[in-house]
């Protein structure tokens, strides 16, 4: 077990316990539908929800993955629930959003990682709310080119799949995950024609110039937004946290990332990957 460093002045979120927070939660509790606002322990959950917005986590809550900087439940999954594509829609429409984003736990128990289900809730989604952008937010499906096809097939607005951190830390990290799988799956929806995103995280161990590596290779890669934010430690059982990351450093970051060709860049403390979504899309056009 390691010792929770003490969060800095900046890092230090505001609590809303508004309407809206309120009726989200049990929206989500009603329809019997996961967040990873809630899984992922979120710093950001009552702001979105405050806003009237979250982030929904299909094929359950419970990933076949350890990664040591996650807090989602890891095991074995017995999630299956076949109305999961509608109800996800139907919650998209009863929040009113006009841009979603949908993430899920990984799968490597499905023979086809949760593809399919992927596919049927976008399509659905978007035969329920025509009008609304899909952002999804995908594991690697472990580099499985036919299984990314499939997701791709329901054509979603913004591809998002997150390297994480930088290249020498996948491993004890990620664990299972793979650094090249991760660039693969980015540059071959990139050439498919889909806007493309991922995210890092600092203050997990990584170097500055490990940093910028990590960052030239997405935008090689091809990717039109990247997010950086802080890792928190979730709980003393993960990966503890090697450094708070200065403001001045996540602006020095954004300010790189735009100028080597990354349309946008989201570079902050509290920064994560479908925060403030919506405004990051609207940048693009």
């Amino acid at each position: 077990m390691t010792t929770i460093m003490r969060k800095p002045k900046w890092l230090r979120s505001r609590l809303s316990h508004t309407t809206n927070n309120q009726a989200v939660k049990k929206l989500i509790k009603d329809n019997g539908l996961h967040t990873v606002c809630e899984s992922a322990q979120c710093p950001n959950l009552h702001e979105c929800w405050s806003r009237g917005t979250a982030t929904v986590m299909i094929l359950g809550d419970v990933c076949t993955r350890s990664c040591t900087f996650c807090a989602v439940k890891t095991g074995r999954p017995s999630h299956n629930d076949l109305e999961e594509p509608l109800k996800v829609a139907q919650a998209v429409k009863k929040m009113n959003l006009k841009h979603c984003v949908i993430t899920s736990v990984a799968r490597d128990d499905l023979k086809d990682g949760g593809a399919n289900i992927w596919a049927q809730t976008i399509n659905e989604v978007r035969r329920v709310n025509p009008n609304t952008k899909i952002e999804v937010l995908t594991p690697d499906f472990r580099g499985n080119q036919d299984q990314i096809d499939i997701v791709l097939s329901a054509k979603p607005d913004i591809f998002n799949h997150n390297l994480e951190t930088v290249e020498r830390l996948q491993q004890p990290i990620r664990k299972t995950a793979n650094w090249d799988h991760s660039l693969s799956i980015l540059s071959y929806a990139t050439s498919k024609g889909f806007t493309t995103k991922s995210g890092i995280m600092l203050g997990i161990g990584e170097e500055q110039d490990e940093i910028k590596g990590a960052i030239n290779a997405l935008r090689e890669h091809g990717i039109s937004i990247l997010t950086i934010g802080q890792y928190l430690q979730p709980n003393k059982l993960l990966e503890p946290v090697s450094r708070w990351v200065h403001p001045d450093e996540f602006v020095s970051w954004k300010e790189y990332g735009l100028s080597i060709g990354i349309k946008v860049v989201e570079s902050g403390a509290l920064v994560r990957s479908s925060y403030h979504a919506d405004e990051q899309t609207n940048q693009l056009s």
